[in-house]
């Protein structure tokens, strides 16, 4: 079993939607991180299909646009138990899916330890663009730096 598992999802097609997946993307290719400790995925608009992958992993980060009524381009920081308390109303268009993807891999019999998700705040999700909108791209490279931050502390 591998320790961690980096999953980026959202649509490349949608603007700030596909953060998450530029995020994994960009983060795979770095030198850093051990391939023997650490896989980068890139989940797409992943459905509840993805249970199976949860299951061969102790922690899970999740990279992902979030919708909390902030500023453009705002960085955020999730646990399960958060997203959880957030029954009213969904963070992010994914984390009913990622919800119900941890219940099935524990009722499959192994449930990461840890889940975390790292989000940011997209200016739009509708428009057709494979470009990031220009104040969620200023902040992009505090987003690398937040989703690094947690990496090493999950390696830890």
């Amino acid at each position: 079993m591998k320790r961690l598992l980096v999953l980026g999802v959202g649509n490349l097609l949608l603007t700030d939607e596909g953060a998450g997946v530029h995020a994994v993307q960009d983060l795979s290719r770095e030198e850093e991180w051990n391939p023997d400790e650490v896989d980068f995925l890139d989940g797409a608009t992943f459905t509840q299909d993805i249970f199976y992958v949860f299951q061969e992993y102790e922690r899970v980060l999740v990279l992902d646009c979030v919708k909390g009524g902030r500023e453009p381009g705002t960085i955020y920081r999730f646990t399960e138990d958060n997203l959880r308390e957030n029954g009213e109303q969904r963070l992010s268009l994914h984390d009913i899916d990622l919800l119900d993807s941890l219940r099935m891999a524990e009722l499959l019999g192994h449930k990461p330890q840890t889940l975390i998700v790292i989000g940011i705040e997209p200016l739009t999700i509708s428009d057709w663009s494979m470009e990031l909108s220009e104040p969620v791209k200023a902040k992009y490279p505090k987003y690398l730096e937040a989703a690094r931050r947690e990496i090493r502390a999950l390696l830890a």
